[in-house]
């Protein structure tokens, strides 16, 4: 999916990878990718792949970089390093050992040197380390490109905005096509939904890392954003429908819609997913439910699962479903046969976004195991 969007938004060679899609660009390929990816969790820009053995080799290929050249001496710093198969005792050290080799090329060029920040930092550093192999990237998105810049409230447990987008690409979902939320909470697939909707361009309410690079270019990226605004649709309503069984969701919902204009777009409502009927003869459900994470939650799901699988079989005849889960319960439990299943993360949580397609028939009488 990712590659896909990355393609359409002018990245060439793009080649998909295990966790990531790697692709070639310019400047404005950078800003593009930044400015409309919906699924792309971080755009990095890889700025060093060599072989190392220690340590110090580690140290030397970060020195060797002419980071004065990319940003001041005077923004913050942090440094992030991920490692698989590497021989390397302490990566905590590694770690230290880049932060010391920026710090130190900083030093011997411009006499100072940039501050640690491992909060808000104004710049990340990502290093990668794989067996015999060192990669260093500059992050050009800064915060995650999930924080969109709307968000004004969270609610329990809500889907990152790149998930919630990354899934409805993976439905086949398109504008004009009903689309229901039965247990929205915050609103993210209400939000991403309606976002595509009207061609919004997710980064367009946030600012990005790339924007404090002395490679900056002030102009170019006015004229993008210029641009993507100009290719918005008009705000109208849409047949996106999101309802939830508490009020103070349904609230979050409505704050967050609110806060990036798009209220007057979706049909919201406080409703029990297992009352309700289908808004239309056709359409996509896409809900992401409780999963039985927490204490006390397995019984009471146990006894959900089965009445939702009732509720989707005799509600929603001739729409597809599509659940996204941790609970490895609910496949065994809903009585529905799923025609596709699709591991996916809900941060550090495995889940499944099961499929099940609505048809006369489609009740198992005998539990499924996934």
């Amino acid at each position: 999916m990712l590659a896909d969007e990355l393609s359409k938004l002018g990245a060439e060679k793009v080649l998909p990878a295990n966790g990531g899609v790697h692709f070639q660009g310019n400047w404005k390929t950078c800003y593009q990718a930044n400015l409309g990816s919906r699924i792309a969790s971080r755009i990095l820009w890889q700025i060093a792949s060599t072989t190392y053995r220690n340590e110090q080799d580690v140290y030397d290929t970060t020195l060797a970089l002419p980071w004065h050249e990319w940003f001041s001496s005077e923004l913050t710093v942090r440094v992030n390093l991920a490692a698989i198969k590497c021989p390397l005792r302490s990566l905590d050290f590694v770690t230290l050992r880049i932060k010391d080799a920026v710090c130190d090329k900083f030093r011997k060029i411009t006499s100072k040197r940039p501050s640690i920040d491992t909060v808000h930092p104004d710049i990340r550093i990502h290093g990668f380390l794989y067996a015999n192999e060192f990669t260093l990237y500059l992050d050009t998105s800064g915060d995650a490109l999930f924080k969109r810049g709307y968000r004004k409230a969270a609610g329990n447990a809500p889907i990152r905005e790149n998930l919630a987008a990354g899934i409805l690409s993976l439905t086949g979902w398109q504008p004009g096509k009903p689309l229901l939320d039965p247990m929205c909470g915050s609103g993210t697939f209400l939000l991403e939904a309606a976002q595509i909707a009207f061609n919004i361009a997710p980064g367009s309410q946030r600012h990005f890392a790339f924007e404090k690079f002395k490679q900056f270019d002030q102009p170019l990226w006015t004229k993008l954003k210029k641009e993507a605004l100009g290719k918005q649709h008009p705000i109208t309503q849409q047949p996106i429908y999101g309802s939830d069984l508490y009020g103070y969701a349904l609230s979050d919902a409505r704050t967050n819609l609110e806060a990036a204009g798009l209220l007057d777009a979706v049909y919201l409502k406080q409703a029990n997913v297992l009352e309700i009927t289908a808004p239309t003869p056709q359409g996509i459900l896409i809900t992401n439910p409780p999963y039985g994470v927490r204490i006390g939650e397995t019984q009471s799901l146990a006894e959900f699962y089965p009445k939702l699988g009732d509720i989707l079989k005799s509600k929603f005849s001739g729409w597809t479903a599509y659940i996204l889960s941790a609970d490895t319960m609910l496949p065994k439990t809903i009585r529905l046969k799923a025609t596709r299943r699709t591991p996916l993360f809900n941060g550090a949580l495995e889940c499944r976004l099961l499929e099940y397609k609505m048809i006369a028939g489609s009740l198992k009488k005998n539990n499924e195991s996934d």
